[in-house]
């Protein structure tokens, strides 16, 4: 990833309600959600949270596919693993001791997922 692509795409999570749909739908993988959905969950007008989901998608951060009537949302996990990896290789910078205590949170979250 180069770091206009990385500046862009922290840009579309820097606003709250885009955050906020992205968080949503990273909770709701695989299945996705309805932008209708999303909409309700999150309090937001229909129209509003059409253009909030089309910064997301245009960023990267979520995929959409048509289902009958509806568009499902899905969280790009791929995205989030590249972005995250280009912080952490950058982090690290030959000393991957420096990001031990970011990795391990990474770890204590899979468990406490797996513990639910």
């Amino acid at each position: 990833m180069e770091i206009k692509n990385v500046t862009a795409s922290f840009s579309a999570l820097s606003q709250e309600t885009r955050l906020e749909a992205f968080r949503l739908l990273v909770r709701h993988e695989p299945e996705g959600l309805p932008a209708g959905e999303i909409a309700r969950q999150l309090s937001v007008p229909h129209n509003t949270m059409s253009a909030h989901l089309s910064v997301l998608s245009r960023a990267g951060w979520v995929n959409s596919r048509r289902q009958s009537r509806s568009i499902i949302y899905r969280a790009n996990l791929g995205h989030m693993q590249q972005t995250l990896s280009f912080l952490i290789r950058d982090c690290c910078a030959g000393h991957p001791e420096v990001c031990e205590p970011l990795l391990t949170a990474f770890t204590d979250c899979s468990l406490n997922t797996e513990k639910e």
